[in-house]
């Protein structure tokens, strides 16, 4: 048993149920699809992910930038298609941009299509740019978020649709979580009562300090939530290879730090050992089980895809975390 984990609160059995999280999972993070080699490439890590019984793939949703996904759901009715065990979910769709008569009506079309694996993290969305192309002043996106929200609850709970013989939950919507990086957002999610979804790039010590704040704000009598996190995740034997990656991150946000949050910034800021973990077989093992320790996470999903490193290296990384690694800190957390 890890050291730690036993003092944090314990989701219920029925919002695991509701996730599919049996047990702490693991789960994907792909970019998006701007052509069609990337179309093929996202394909092949899908069906990778199912081969190795990953618990689900994921997709942001973000606009006029490179590695852009500007229509996840889209996306991922296509990946529900080729597959049959595998959850689908968007890290942040964000809400604001789009009218939430139509977000409603793809979300539920989405899960009655999928059999019901579909999962829902919604944003805000923080590029100023982006926000202005789609009309959005950066002051109400918030409010935007709040009243989509409202609207696109309204519209499930007058219908009929109640998700019947698709999980043991009963309500008439996926699961949804908020993501999240300062204590506004954090605020939105726990006025909900939703989990809030941590960002690949925050640190250990940000998404535990992000955890007590949105407990503390959960209304009274509401349960534990669920803790979602992101992560950058490279295994490999060759110093080289981890070398190359460790480079690759270092460079990924040159640039383009401006345009972050403030709480992004900051995290950028930290050591790359503080919001990755990289390393070999034994050595990501631990920095699990450190983090699991701190953060006591239900499901990690992993972002397993680098600028500048060879795809059959990356490959080899999440076969082998799949397949070596994730058994043996399973076998050692409990």
């Amino acid at each position: 048993m890890v050291a730690g984990v036993s003092s944090l609160p314990m989701p219920t059995a029925r919002a695991k149920s509701a996730w599919g999280l049996d047990q702490t999972r693991l789960g994907l993070s792909l970019g998006g699809s701007q052509t069609m080699a990337h179309a093929e490439r996202g394909r092949g890590w899908v069906q990778l992910a199912e081969s190795l019984g990953l618990h689900s793939v994921w997709l942001p949703e973000m606009h006029f930038a490179p590695g852009a996904c500007s229509a996840p759901l889209v996306e991922l009715a296509g990946y529900a298609a080729m597959t049959s065990q595998l959850r689908f979910g968007t890290t942040s769709l964000l809400l604001p941009l789009h009218p939430p008569e139509q977000i409603a009506a793809e979300i539920a079309a989405l899960d009655q299509i999928s059999g019901g694996r579909l999962l829902v993290g919604l944003g805000r969305g923080f590029n100023k740019k982006m926000l202005a192309a789609f009309g959005v002043a950066p002051a109400s996106k918030r409010d935007r978020f709040d009243a989509a929200l409202d609207q696109i609850f309204s519209l499930w709970s007058g219908g009929n649709q109640t998700r019947s013989g698709l999980g043991t939950h009963q309500q008439p919507h996926p699961p949804l979580a908020v993501a999240a990086f300062g204590p506004k957002g954090l605020a939105q999610a726990a006025r909900r009562g939703l989990p809030y979804l941590a960002s690949p790039v925050e640190t250990l010590d940000q998404i535990n300090d992000n955890q007590d704040r949105h407990r503390a704000l959960l209304p009274a009598g509401s349960d534990a939530p669920l803790s979602i996190v992101m992560r950058t995740v490279f295994v490999s034997e060759d110093r080289g290879e981890l070398d190359q990656v460790r480079d690759a991150l270092g460079q990924e946000m040159n640039g383009r730090r401006e345009a972050m949050p403030a709480a992004v910034r900051m995290a950028l800021e930290a050591p790359l050992s503080e919001r990755a973990m990289i390393g070999t077989e034994k050595e990501v093992t631990e920095q699990l089980k450190s983090a699991y320790a701190k953060i006591g996470f239900d499901l990690l999903i992993v972002r397993p895809q680098f600028a500048k490193i060879a795809d059959d290296v990356l490959v080899r990384s999440l076969v082998c975390l799949a397949n070596e690694v994730w058994p043996s800190f399973l076998d050692e957390k409990d």
